[in-house]
């Protein structure tokens, strides 16, 4: 890799971070699952965002200019699906067992596949965020070296946001067991709570 492309791999790489940090709907999902199933439900859970992140990423630095504006047009239906998701999640949230009384339910536990999968349509259905990707890789086009760049920026914008989500949920789950099951039930309510108003933020903003 040529120095052009290690500067634009790590500008990738910040740019990545600087999206998945914002704590957010996806944060406190991570958070929570976490917290309720230690370190590789909440790894699933921000890489499936960090995935997502890539599609768009993908989008943006390729110049798929017919991509963004069927994205664009569709920002109604995948707003109204982004919000109906985020309210289920919050219900989901709520009424969650706490870890050691879900191994007792039978069919309680959900996939790490399905968490990354959830995750990752969730971070799609708000498309809005391949307008930023849009914006800022128009600004790095001038520093582009060839055909591959597209594909460092790629990989630094993935990287970035997965190293985001390895960091956030290795802290959460070192400090998981300093937790009373008191104190994980208000954070699964407190999580609860705010999908929903990020729920229901998204749909007024609609209007």
């Amino acid at each position: 890799m040529n120095p052009v492309d290690v500067t634009l791999f790590l500008k990738a790489m910040l740019v990545g971070l600087s999206i998945a940090a914002p704590v957010g709907p996806i944060g406190l999902l991570t958070i929570q699952r976490t917290l309720q199933r230690g370190m590789p439900a909440g790894l699933a859970t921000g890489l499936g965002a960090a995935s997502a992140d890539a599609v768009y990423g993908a989008v943006g630095a390729f110049g798929v200019t017919s991509v963004v504006a069927a994205l664009t047009s569709a920002r109604l239906p995948l707003s109204v699906a982004g919000g109906a998701l985020l309210l289920w999640l919050a219900w989901q949230t709520w009424r969650a067992p706490l870890a050691d009384q879900a191994a007792q339910v039978a069919g309680s536990e959900v996939s790490l596949w399905a968490q990354f999968a959830g995750t990752f349509a969730l971070t799609l259905s708000n498309p809005a965020t391949i307008l930023s990707f849009v914006a800022i890789f128009a600004s790095l086009s001038a520093t582009f070296s060839g055909a591959a760049s597209p594909l460092v920026l790629l990989c630094g914008v993935f990287l970035g946001s997965a190293l985001w989500w390895l960091l956030l949920a290795t802290g959460v789950a070192r400090l998981r067991h300093s937790f009373t099951p008191a104190w994980r039930v208000r954070i699964n309510r407190l999580s609860a709570g705010c999908l929903a108003v990020f729920a229901l933020w998204q749909w007024v903003s609609l209007v």
